[in-house]
């Protein structure tokens, strides 16, 4: 059995749309790459929350978050709130997950 590799050092690749997003097998295993309190909500998109000591962590924490998915041309949806920051990833184009959701969401579990 191969090791799997480590998605965060992946790029993001755009998604043209006319693919089925992600399910099954295929997304338990990229699911399963990533790190504790990733959550997939109906096989359609990834959340996850992370918690800091207050406002400004958060807003250095978005903005970092921010920069990545710049970079990569994949852009989350994020709520930001004193001491607390939600990160939601899906592929828009195909109204559910790619490979890409998971390789930005790896991204910015390095960004803590």
């Amino acid at each position: 059995m191969n090791k799997p590799c480590d998605l965060s050092k992946k790029s993001c690749t755009p998604c043209k749309g006319g693919v089925p997003p992600l399910s099954g097998e295929p997304l338990n295993d990229l699911y399963k790459q990533l790190k504790s309190g990733w959550k997939v909500v109906k096989e359609q998109y990834l959340e996850k929350e992370y918690l800091f000591k207050d406002f400004q962590g958060a807003l250095d924490y978005v903005n970092k978050v921010g920069k990545v998915a710049e970079q990569e041309g994949h852009h989350p949806d994020i709520f930001l709130t004193y001491g607390k920051v939600v990160i939601k990833l899906w592929t828009h184009k195909i109204n559910g997950l790619s490979e890409s959701d998971f390789i930005l969401a790896a991204k910015c579990d390095n960004l803590m």
